[in-house]
């Protein structure tokens, strides 16, 4: 992997083209389409369990130990769409290195999002919310594994985190989508993981909604199990969401090539909906995020 803080750029292209991807969750694109519904709530079967799958090893992590801006050599900071503005009608500036937005301390990552305008950077498209959007893109992505990230949640009108991945290749939707964990402020306790393909994407993915009673005053950890066959989508190491590979090709099962993955908090737009200012500033804090797979063969 490529630690120079240059190496990023490169993914520009890639990432500007996503004109329909979900930024910071599942939605339509920027420009009138409809947006994702979050998926209704299913119980979680009894038993359902998930977990680091026996045998698979410690890959990739990132325990915010160390006080101060984010891990350039993991980190990069997704700021492709300010000036033409994000997608789903979000109302967000996404920063690039800046404290006030993120930085590790406590030995957590915070990400905060704030009411203000960064009219003096050369890129401001307008925006009154500013934000960051931190991605592995150039830096680490994976084909499988099982995914564990450790967070709390903000929480107030307006708000949209999320915990997710894109595929490195093949633009969106056909590089498939990843959405570990989703979740608006609005309606704070219903958390959501989705997967977007060709065949299904947009307000068309597929996923599932579960209930948390505390996502924003508490840590939980979001948990994806993905293999050949499935994707399993967990919290807290209950399952509440499969994704089987149909074997009908990629329009529905693009997830044999690598993902890469981001940590953000959306303001407002198709998903998000109406902003209360009186929230800001509000923060997501990541305890963790570690990736495991199996030995390779």
């Amino acid at each position: 992997m490529n630690s120079r803080i240059s190496q990023r750029w490169r993914w520009a292209p890639l990432l500007a083209a996503l004109s329909l991807c979900a930024c910071g969750g599942a939605g339509g694109a920027s420009g009138g389409s409809t947006p994702a519904p979050t998926p209704t709530p299913t119980p979680t079967p009894p038993g359902d369990t998930l977990g680091i799958p026996a045998g698979y090893q410690l890959v990739w992590s990132d325990e915010f130990d160390v006080a101060g801006l984010p891990d350039t050599s993991k980190w990069a900071y997704d700021v492709g769409m300010n000036k033409q503005g994000w997608h789903n009608n979000e109302k967000q500036y996404y920063s690039g290195p800046r404290a006030q937005n993120a930085e590790q301390r406590g030995g957590n990552l915070v990400i905060t999002a704030r009411k203000e305008q960064m009219s003096s950077a050369a890129d401001w498209g307008g925006q009154s919310y500013t934000s960051t959007r931190l991605i592995t893109a150039g830096k680490a992505d994976w084909t499988y594994g099982y995914f564990e990230i450790r967070a709390k949640l903000p929480c107030g009108k307006g708000t949209w985190p999320a915990i997710w991945m894109l595929g490195s290749t093949g633009g969106w939707p056909a590089g498939g989508e990843l959405d570990i964990m989703e979740q608006v402020g609005s309606n704070p306790t219903r958390v959501f993981s989705t997967t977007h393909t060709t065949s299904g994407s947009g307000g068309n993915g597929s996923g599932a909604a579960t209930v948390v009673a505390d996502p924003c005053t508490a840590f939980h950890t979001y948990q994806m199990e993905w293999n050949a066959q499935q994707i399993r989508f967990g919290i807290d190491g209950k399952s509440h969401f499969t994704y089987k590979n149909a074997g009908t090709g990629k329009a529905q099962w693009p997830f044999d090539a690598p993902q890469f993955l981001i940590l953000n908090i959306a303001i407002g737009g198709d998903l998000g909906g109406p902003i209360d200012d009186a929230i800001f500033p509000v923060t997501m804090e990541v305890d963790y995020v570690r990736v495991y797979q199996a030995p390779k063969q």
